[in-house]
């Protein structure tokens, strides 16, 4: 059931995200600076505003694709079974790709996604999460760039919803619940 009794608490602004992905920028761009040509894969949904955000930022010649996977339906918790339900359109084989992630909970999406496209030989294959919650982690995994690490809450925005709700928002904010839902 889809709980509508909640206020959202902003938590990180939008200026600290931009001012966050500018900074990680650079490190991607000194870590693909020989690149011919850098795959940036988003994984859908959640990812789609930062992806959008951090392409604008690298001066690079990048080519954008997407990889739905998806662990968590409309419920608030991970089902740990990742299922991919929508794949590259492009080849991945023999060039350089960054997986671009909303957010690392359990852990579990991100490894089985980077172990999926790792079979594809990429020649360097790197991942970024704009958010890392380091407390809910259950597999040993860990993204090459993290925006911000952020305590165990639900949060929403920035491309990041519940039950399709709030991704528009231009802030990561925190989902608090006022009733008995």
């Amino acid at each position: 059931m889809v709980r509508t009794d909640y206020v959202i608490d902003e938590m990180i602004s939008a200026k600290a995200i931009a001012a966050r992905i500018e900074a990680l920028s650079h490190l991607i761009k000194a870590e693909f600076s020989d690149t011919s040509k850098l795959v940036v894969v988003g994984l859908l949904r959640g990812s789609f505003v930062f992806i959008a955000d951090l392409v604008r930022e690298l001066d690079l010649p990048v080519e954008v694709d997407f990889l739905e996977a998806s662990s968590y339906g409309d419920g608030m918790t991970s089902s740990r079974e990742v299922r991919i339900l929508k794949d590259l359109r492009g080849e991945i084989s023999g060039r350089d790709v960054l997986v671009v992630e909303d957010i690392v909970d359990t852990g579990h999406t991100l490894a089985r996604v980077s172990e999926y496209l790792g079979t594809r030989t990429p020649a360097r294959l790197r991942t970024i999460a704009l958010l890392d919650k380091p407390a809910r982690r259950e597999v040993d995994f860990k993204a090459d760039w993290i925006g911000f690490e952020i305590p165990d809450e639900f949060v929403v925005g920035y491309g990041i919803d519940y039950a399709q709700r709030n991704r528009n928002l231009p802030f990561i904010g925190k989902v608090r619940f006022t009733g008995e839902g």
